[in-house]
């Protein structure tokens, strides 16, 4: 399905307007989930947020990134999320247009690796395979079935084992 939506990057600006997007798409609850550790006191990876817009609505789609470093060796990741999506406008083709152009992005700046939390079924579709069970380690609980992976460049997991950590969390 061709989407009718073109993603662009967000500005400074539509944080306010993302944040809100991210509470109606999955509550208040959202920032105790693990995937969130990954995010506290970490930076988006620069030029891989993008939003799309629509007249009367405002931002009905948001995707970003985050650097991360995975094990003793420090291999480079990126961690997808959040992706969220109006309630009005879901299934409309708006999150695939998201994470095509995004993951595009990330493969053109030389991003080997993506990982994520999420339903294996929705994020299949631009390839995202399960990790296998007990290669990566995530600070805080998380469904080993809900752990992906997106090879962005050939091979790129099996340098990947361990507990995954924010970038500046690696640092120190």
């Amino acid at each position: 399905m061709t989407s009718p939506y073109f993603p662009e990057a967000a500005t400074p600006a539509d944080e306010p307007a993302i944040e809100t997007l991210l509470d109606e798409a999955f509550g208040l609850s959202r920032r105790t989930k693990t995937s969130y550790r990954l995010r506290e006191g970490n930076t988006a990876a620069e030029g891989l947020s993008l939003v799309v817009r629509e007249a009367g609505l405002g931002i009905v789609g948001t995707i970003s990134y985050w650097p991360l470093r995975i094990g003793t060796a420090g291999t480079k990741a990126l961690l997808l999320g959040p992706i969220a999506i109006h309630p009005q406008r879901q299934n409309r083709g708006i999150g695939l247009a998201l994470m095509r152009m995004s993951l595009a992005k990330a493969a053109e700046q030389g991003h080997a690796l993506v990982i994520l939390v999420g339903d294996a079924p929705y994020y299949a579709r631009v390839g995202f395979m399960k990790v296998p069970d007990g290669q990566l380690l995530l600070p805080g609980p998380v469904d080993p079935q809900r752990l992906l992976f997106l090879e962005l460049r050939a091979g790129a997991l099996s340098a990947a084992h361990g507990l995954v950590l924010p970038e500046n969390r690696f640092e120190a």
